[in-house]
């Protein structure tokens, strides 16, 4: 049976090219994607929802879906307001959990990060840690957090830190053997690829990918 399902995050890295292999996957009947602006995207799959991160629940109660992929995601240099960083990259996808627990919507996949740690001295990687954290509380059906480390892949908006870190991660990838491998740099299209093999398996239960097994699984 073709699944429905819900993206958010089409336009970043990861969420872009979640989108192509949705489209092209058999497997996958709707795709609804929760925007800020429209995409453009055009698709007899894809139908764009433009909403108001901070009012999800006014617009997503009454859209059904057996998955929701959430590919939200930000950096301090876009958003250097601490407050809507923490919004973006904690609050609104543990919102959009909560919702779909609501809806019964049966699966949720998530982007986290290698490293993520609620105790972590590094801002980013323990916001990434208090989410996973309060995802696991919840008691989801099929919870599912992917931790790749550095993507690498064609992003729509220009970033100095991937200009400077490609070249270096193309250098030490084939240096990083044993314990060390799972820091090596990963391809934004196999995580994408993995996100949606994983989803029509229909597991049950709480699953954690980190960089090095979603290598593997791609």
């Amino acid at each position: 049976m073709p699944y429905s399902v819900i993206l958010v995050g089409a336009s970043g890295l990861i969420g872009s090219n979640l989108l192509s292999e949705l489209i092209r996957s058999e497997a996958i009947s709707e795709i609804l994607l929760l925007v800020r602006t429209s995409n453009g995207i055009s698709s007899s799959k894809v139908k764009e929802l433009i909403v108001n991160f901070d009012e999800l629940n006014s617009y997503f109660i009454d859209n059904q879906a057996d998955i929701i992929y959430s590919c939200l995601g930000t950096t301090k240099s876009e958003t250097p307001n601490s407050s809507l960083y923490k919004q973006i990259d904690l609050e609104y996808p543990l919102n959009l959990a909560k919702l779909g627990k609501k809806n019964g919507v049966a699966q949720f996949h998530i982007i986290s990060s290698l490293g993520a740690d609620a105790g972590s001295s590094n801002s980013y990687l323990k916001l990434k840690g208090q989410l996973e954290q309060e995802l696991k509380k919840l008691c989801l059906p099929s919870l599912h957090i992917y931790q790749p480390s550095f993507l690498i892949g064609n992003r729509n908006k220009y970033r100095l830190a991937d200009k400077i870190m490609k070249p270096i991660f193309r250098l030490i990838d084939p240096l990083l053997l044993g314990p060390l491998k799972k820091y090596r740099s990963i391809k934004a299209t196999d995580v994408a690829r993995v996100m949606l093999n994983q989803s029509i398996k229909d597991l049950k239960g709480t699953f954690i990918y980190p960089s090095i097994q979603i290598q593997e699984l791609a």
